[in-house]
C-alpha cells in the first residue's frame, strides 16, 4: 500500500459542478434534458426523457449544463449514490441540477478509476452517512463532494484495477443491448402477427374474464417492522424495482416479513406471473422469477383454466399497450384504477396460432431470462472484487 495515498475528490477533480437549477418549458421533438429519474447503471434512459427547445438548449449548454466525455455523473438528488457513472460517446444532451457533475484532473486520476472509487461501499457509506441533508427530498450539497476522502494508487495501477472492473462492466452493458434488442425483436413479432394482420373472427375478452387480477398491499409505513432488506424475508416489489430489473424480476430493494403478509392478507405472486404498474408510472411490466409480493401500485395476472394464451403474449400485450387510452392524463401521474385494468380488452386468436406464436417467441424470452442470470453473476463477482481492489486487499500490477 506505499505507493497508494490519501486525497479528497476535491483535490483530485478540476470541477464539481451540477446541471440547471430551473426547467425550461417542455419543447416536443426537441433536445434531451435528463435528470437524476433517467439515470441507470451504465448510462441514461432515454425512454420518456423531457426535451427542451434548441433555444434553451444552448443557453444551458452556455452555463455549463452540459458534461463533457470522462466526467463522472452522480446521482445527487432524490436516489441518492444510486447510480454513478462515467460520461461516454456523444454528448448531445444537458442537465438538471439532480445530477452532479465530477470533472476529473486526468493528471491525478483515471476517470474510469474514480467511478470505481466513488461506487465502492465504503465511500458511498461515507457519503449516505456524513453528507446527506434535505427535509423532504435527500440531497448532497455541493460542497460535500469535495470533502469525500479517498485512497487512490499510482496512475498506472489505477489504470489496471479500471481495466478489470471495466471488463466486467462492458459484458454485463452488452448482454443488456443483447436483451434490449431481443425484446424488441418480440414486439415486432406481436405487433405483426396480432395487429397489422389481426383476424376479424378473432374475439374480444376483458382480461378479468380470462385471468385471476390481483392487486399487492403495503402494510402500514410508520410501523417498521414489517419491512426489511433480509432477503431471507419475502421480497416485496415496488414501481422501482420494475424499473431497474429487466424482464424477469428478481431484484427488489425491500422486503417484507412472513408476520406481515398474514396480519394484513397480502397476496403471494406465484412465479412465471405477469406483473403491471398501473399508479404514478404506469405500464412498466415484468415476469416474476420466484414467489413475490407487491405494493398495491401494481397488479398480477394468474393463469387458470380459462387462460387461452402463453406468458409471452399477455406480455407483450401489456407492454405494448396505450395506457393513455385508458385514464385522465396531469402533469404528475397518469391515474387508472384496478377496475379500467380489469376490464381491459384483450383480442383471443385461435388455438393454432396462439400455439404458433409460442413457438416463435419462446427462445426470445428465454435467451434473455439466460442473459439475466449472466448478469446477475458477472454483478456479484464485480460487487466482490470491486472493494477488495480498491482497497489495496487483491493487488494488481500496472500493465
Amino acid at each position: 500500500m506505499s505507493e497508494w495515498k490519501e486525497t479528497t475528490l476535491g483535490e483530485i477533480s478540476l470541477k464539481i459542478t451540477d446541471g440547471a437549477h430551473h426547467s425550461p418549458k417542455e419543447f416536443d421533438c426537441g433536445k434531451p434534458m435528463f435528470s437524476v429519474k433517467n439515470m441507470r447503471d451504465q448510462g441514461f434512459d432515454y425512454n420518456g426523457v423531457k426535451t427542451i427547445s434548441d433555444e434553451d438548449f444552448v443557453k444551458l449548454v452556455n452555463s455549463g449544463c452540459q458534461p463533457q466525455k470522462d466526467d463522472i455523473l452522480i446521482a445527487k438528488d432524490g436516489s441518492v449514490m444510486k447510480h454513478v457513472f462515467r460520461v461516454k460517446g456523444a454528448i448531445d444532451y444537458v442537465l438538471l441540477s439532480s445530477i452532479a457533475i465530477v470533472r476529473p484532473d486526468k493528471s491525478k486520476v483515471n476517470p474510469s478509476y474514480l467511478v470505481y472509487a466513488i461506487k465502492d461501499p465504503s465511500t458511498t457509506d461515507l457519503i449516505l452517512n456524513n453528507f446527506v441533508g434535505g427535509s423532504g427530498v435527500p440531497r448532497i450539497v455541493l460542497k460535500d463532494f469535495k470533502k469525500v476522502d479517498l485512497t487512490i494508487p499510482s496512475l498506472d495501477t489505477q489504470k489496471s484495477i479500471a481495466s478489470i472492473l471495466s471488463s466486467l462492466d462492458d459484458k454485463i452493458d452488452l448482454l443488456h443491448r443483447q436483451n434490449a434488442t431481443l425484446e424488441k425483436m418480440a414486439e415486432t413479432l406481436f405487433r405483426q402477427w396480432f395487429v397489422e394482420e389481426a383476424k376479424e373472427e378473432w374475439e374480444s375478452k376483458q382480461l378479468k374474464e380470462v385471468t385471476d387480477i390481483a392487486i399487492g398491499r403495503t402494510p402500514p409505513r410508520k410501523e417498521s417492522k414489517w419491512f426489511t432488506t433480509n432477503p431471507l424475508d419475502i421480497k416485496w416489489i415496488s414501481i422501482k424495482d420494475l424499473g431497474d430489473d429487466g424482464m424477469f424480476i428478481s431484484n427488489t430493494t425491500e422486503y417484507l416479513t412472513k408476520e406481515a403478509v398474514d396480519t394484513f392478507n397480502i397476496p403471494v405472486i406465484p412465479k412465471d406471473t405477469i406483473v403491471l404498474s398501473f399508479k404514478m408510472t404506469v405500464g412498466r411490466v415484468a415476469i416474476t422469477s420466484e414467489e413475490m409480493l407487491s405494493n398495491e401500485a401494481i397488479a398480477h395476472f394468474k393463469f387458470n383454466n380459462n387462460t387461452p394464451f402463453c406468458k409471452e403474449y399477455l406480455y407483450l400485450f401489456l407492454k405494448t399497450y396505450k395506457y393513455e387510452t385508458l385514464g385522465s392524463t396531469s402533469s404528475i401521474v397518469t391515474a387508472i384504477n384496478s377496475a379500467m385494468i380489469k376490464e381491459m380488452g384483450i383480442v383471443i386468436p385461435n388455438e393454432c396460432t396462439m400455439m404458433a406464436f409460442k413457438e416463435e417467441s419462446e427462445p426470445l424470452f428465454n435467451k434473455i431470462k439466460s442473459n439475466q442470470t449472466q448478469i446477475r453473476t458477472i454483478t456479484a463477482l464485480r460487487d466482490t472484487l470491486l472493494p477488495k481492489l480498491m482497497s489495496g486487499e487483491v493487488r494488481v500490477e500496472p500493465d
